[in-house]
């Protein structure tokens, strides 16, 4: 695999777990990005949830972040990887199942907070079995073999919503929860029987306990933090966007799905350039260049007043969150690799950490300053977070140095 390090593609495709891990990827990305958008419609239409209350669904994210550690740390504790991997999995289906046969408002936000939080921890421990498998193969391209897996989430992303959309519509939305419990299933059925020891540095000390553990954790925990500011706009973007450009902008509903689709299509098609530069100037640079990006692609929706200005958005913000995607794990592993499925975990929760705070920002934001120039809001917090990665990058280089 050394040999062949130029080709990432070459790598995923001769290894039977990459192999096996992007089709994994594949799976879930269609199953949970299905259900997803349909989630405040069912607890609206099938449950008679009130719809102020339904929006405070997505505060179940907050317990994303402890979930994660939890995992985490009991995956860095066990011999095989896969294990965490395949329980996470099994407890999210029978979360989905269980939402699919929900009678009453309360019981999604229960099964969100517990179920669907620890679920959540399966794509983390993939992405620790994949480094795990890289520091026993070690190659030179080893941010592109990671953005290459990653694609499959994303494919799963661009078509999940369309898939979604015309199931729950032919067959209702209990149904389309049922489908995504199968597809948090199915999730397993590639990677069959296979181990992957977990990888133990010799180079690296044991887990120190206490106040040193949270030393060595400080780097990824305000690399987590700086992430979730950047990533803060996108939840307001769902969910306020469409409604500027059905109620100010007057266009068309084609229009509206062409501005909204298009972030994860480019997204996609930017992620192998975004590993390669990675794999040159280092991931940390690139990522700072990639909340640059958020903060152009917040500044051009909050003033733009035509859909032109919105597609310029959606380009920018593609940009943030292909770096998010493909270098955003990888960098966490690297500052705590003595425990690589811990960092996985808490890195991977901050994406429905940052969707929780976004969500509520987003509506305090719109009551007091409206729209478009909410997206204000997030572009001074993705600022915030461009200064902080120009920091930590400096204070990273240093501390290699001495």
């Amino acid at each position: 695999m050394l040999d062949r390090s130029e080709s990432a593609l070459r790598v995923v495709v001769r290894s039977k777990f990459y192999r096996s891990a992007f089709l994994a990827l594949l799976i879930a990305g269609i199953g949970l990005s299905a259900a997803t958008p349909q989630l405040t419609l069912f607890l609206v239409r099938d449950l008679g949830t009130p719809l102020p209350v339904a929006g405070l669904y997505y505060v179940t994210n907050l317990a994303a972040p402890v979930a994660g550690f939890l995992v985490g740390r009991w995956s860095d504790r066990s011999h095989d990887r896969l294990l965490w991997f395949r329980v996470c999995a099994v407890i999210g289906g029978v979360g989905w199942l269980a939402m699919a046969a929900a009678k009453t408002v309360w019981l999604p936000f229960v099964i969100s907070t517990v179920a669907l939080s620890l679920a959540g921890g399966s794509m983390a421990q993939l992405f620790a079995a994949c480094r795990d498998e890289l520091s026993r193969h070690p190659t030179k391209a080893e941010n592109r073999v990671i953005a290459t897996i990653r694609m499959a989430f994303t494919v799963g992303w661009i078509l999940g919503p369309v898939l979604g959309s015309w199931f729950g519509g032919v067959f209702g939305l209990r149904a389309l929860l049922v489908a995504t419990a199968a597809c948090v299933f199915a999730q397993m059925l590639p990677l069959g029987g296979q181990r992957v020891e977990r990888y133990e540095d010799p180079g690296i000390s044991p887990h120190p306990e206490g106040r040193r553990r949270l030393d060595h954790m400080m780097p990824l925990l305000v690399f987590t933090a700086i992430c979730v500011l950047a990533m803060t706009g996108d939840t307001i973007k769902f969910g306020y966007l469409p409604i500027y450009m059905a109620e100010q902008l007057h266009v068309s509903d084609s229009v509206r799905g062409a501005v909204i689709g298009i972030q994860p299509l480019l997204e996609l098609l930017m992620l192998p350039a975004v590993a390669r530069l990675a794999d040159r100037y280092g991931p940390l640079r690139i990522m700072t260049v990639g909340a640059a990006l958020g903060l152009a692609g917040n500044i051009a929706y909050a003033t733009s007043s035509s859909v032109s200005g919105l597609f310029l958005g959606q380009a920018l913000t593609a940009g943030l969150w292909a770096c998010v995607g493909a270098l955003g794990v990888s960098i966490a592993q690297q500052l705590y690799p003595e425990g690589v499925g811990t960092a996985s975990g808490i890195f991977l929760s901050s994406i429905p950490l940052g969707s929780a705070i976004g969500g509520t920002i987003g509506g305090i934001g719109v009551a007091i300053i409206g729209l478009p120039h909410v997206f204000f809001v997030p572009a001074g917090l993705t600022t915030l977070a461009l200064v902080a990665f120009v920091v930590l990058t400096a204070r990273l280089s240093v501390r290699m140095k001495t």
